[in-house]
């Protein structure tokens, strides 16, 4: 009776609800506890549950067998074995975001090996780890690979410091993987012979992830891993796997439920085309397609015999026309998830507009984010015929060069649900391009009408009054990223009284000094973190809140030679202290 969501929630209301006793012991909802809770993966819940009294404390963290960890620094690798000793999963993240734009020096830190120790001493069963913008050695890997005998899943996302070697070790030592994610890494990619260390005997693959790995692989040994493992449901290959391959490997795995294809540009001779087409149709289970990488139109005629069970269509890597993509949906009428590149224009998204109206999260990337002379893209006329046709739409994630007031406000108005909202007008300080005036009124108009929002990015022209809208009506906002914006300290004040739920914000090249960091004081301990570049904060300032805050981690990161001036600062909350591995251009206050 509890596995479904209703019952679970109302089990929850009902355990953590005002008239518990917190003083209660062994009580009948206890032992219920120990049934239900293996059925609840929600983390949020769990906390909640743990919290009712010092029996459900115990329950829970003997019960749990995953965790997630936001911030490397936030709690140190024996804590986490201490309260939780069971542990099978474990999820992590290291640098702060705004390393994916390299604004965090190279060994900054997050290295994972004193995590690997720890866990190989209290968790030699752990089967899963997950790693996102942390620092992994092949050391590391081959520690990974030979200390835990029941590892069975790998997913390294936007991580550094490892090669191919790394890899061969996993192949060569995890007998029983499942799973192997590796996708958007700063690695040494030496070499595709790391397939091979594969045991000719290995046939557990369910995961296989190298799309973003540029070294070419032998065909011979993917297809015969490939061929192995019939329980393989994703399969996302890297842009050297040609079209005849891709079909080969088809053959082998029509029960495929995601497929990242290579390159899709090959010119085919009618018989190719017809048993690519063919081998497409028989992938009943296909509801997943990403690669494409320089998919022509001719070529994209393969696909429609899956389109219609796709739910979630990456584009990114294909720089198609509008035409192209036109076509291309017109046989997609059940996308829930869409990512394109702005080649695809305005035109393109009219199209999406009128093909997808199941549509919930749409992403426009630029294809060319650094080329100010490009004649292509997006505008706000594209965003508002996808919001005309996509009523459903919940995230946005929209990179263009213009945008208007009126437009968002009419984009919100059509879609009050947005969770995320997420506008990159791509040459900063952009007012709006018709009236002249700062977009103020567009992120009001989107912290009105959407009341559930959880997660906004601004970009534009923008002024205070921006961000008294935020604070004023962005109740349920988590996560704020701002670029370029503002007028005085003011405006980061009234986000920080005004956002009760606020987890993380993240701010560069904004005028905001240390009157508005010290303004958060009350705030920042129940934040994951805070991030400040390119403002005018100085080493005073952070000084100030390191001795008003004693419990938080503040780090600043040197650039230049001034020792007044603070030009990136990370103040995040930390029940282990201050890191010891800081490097030299970090202070650590």
């Amino acid at each position: 009776m509890y596995g479904t969501p209703k019952c679970k929630h109302f089990f929850l209301h009902t355990l953590v609800g005002r008239n518990m006793d917190p003083s209660i012991k062994s009580t009948k909802e206890v032992e219920v506890l120990k049934q239900v809770l293996p059925l609840i993966t929600s983390h949020k819940d769990r906390n909640s549950v743990s919290q009712v009294c010092k029996d459900f404390y115990n329950v829970e963290r003997c019960s749990r067998t995953k965790v997630f960890i936001g911030n490397c620094y936030s709690v140190s690798p024996e804590m986490v074995a201490r309260r939780f000793p069971n542990i099978r999963s474990v999820t992590i993240k290291g640098k702060p975001r705004f390393a994916d734009f390299n604004l965090v020096p190279e060994n900054w830190g997050a290295d994972v090996q004193t995590w690997l120790q720890v866990f190989a001493e209290f968790y030699p069963f752990l089967e899963e780890l997950r790693l996102k913008r942390m620092t992994v050695s092949d050391a590391s890997l081959e520690f990974l690979a030979t200390s835990f005998v029941e590892f069975r899943a790998l997913s390294l996302a936007s991580c550094d410091g490892f090669s191919t070697d790394g890899l061969e070790a996993i192949a060569t030592h995890c007998k029983a993987l499942t799973e192997l994610d590796i996708q958007e890494n700063d690695m040494d990619d030496v070499s595709g012979d790391w397939l091979s260390c594969f045991p000719e005997d290995f046939v557990s693959l369910q995961v296989l992830n190298f799309s973003s790995l540029n070294t070419e692989v032998s065909f011979d040994v993917l297809e015969d891993l490939v061929c192995r493992c019939k329980s393989l449901r994703v399969l996302k290959v890297n842009k050297n796997i040609t079209l005849e391959q891709l079909q080969k490997l088809l053959i082998w795995t029509p029960q495929l439920m995601e497929l990242g294809t290579g390159s899709f540009n090959e010119e085919l001779v009618p018989h190719q085309f017809r048993m690519l087409e063919s081998a497409f149709e028989k992938c009943k289970n296909l509801s997943i397609l990403s690669g494409l990488w320089e998919a022509t139109s001719h070529n994209l005629v393969v696909l429609f015999p899956v389109c219609t069970r796709l739910t979630f269509l990456n584009l990114s890597y294909a720089n198609l026309q509008s035409a192209a993509l036109a076509e291309l949906l017109a046989h997609c009428s059940n996308l829930r998830r869409l990512w394109v590149l702005d080649t695809v224009e305005d035109k393109g998204l009219e199209a999406v507009a009128s093909c997808c109206p199941l549509l919930e999260e749409l992403r426009v990337f630029p294809a060319g984010p650094f080329d100010q002379d490009m004649d292509y893209g997006v505008t706000e006329s594209g965003l508002v015929a996808v919001s005309n046709g996509c009523r459903r739409l919940k995230y946005v994630l929209y990179f263009c060069m213009q945008m208007t007031n009126d437009a968002v406000s009419t984009v919100v108005q059509n879609c009050p649900d947005f969770t995320h909202f997420r506008l990159c007008i791509m040459n900063p300080c952009q007012p709006d391009h018709v009236t002249g005036e700062p977009m103020d009124e567009a992120f009001g108009a989107v912290v009105k009408t959407c009341t559930n929002l959880e997660r906004l990015s601004l970009s534009g022209l923008l002024t205070d009054l921006t961000f008294e809208y935020i604070g004023k009506y962005a109740k349920k906002l988590e996560i704020l990223s701002v670029a370029f914006a503002g007028s005085s300290d003011l405006g980061m004040q009234l986000v920080l009284e005004g956002c009760p739920v606020l987890r993380k914000l993240e701010i560069r090249d904004c005028p905001f000094g240390d009157a508005a960091l010290l303004s958060g004081l009350d705030k920042y301990e129940s934040m994951r973190s805070l991030w400040m570049s390119t403002c005018n904060l100085t080493m005073n300032g952070c000084t100030e809140l390191a001795k008003e805050m004693p419990r938080l981690n503040i780090e600043v990161i040197k650039d230049e030679e001034n020792d007044e001036v603070a030009d990136k600062v990370y103040v995040y909350r930390s029940l282990a202290g201050p890191r010891s591995d800081a490097p030299p251009f970090v202070v650590s206050l």
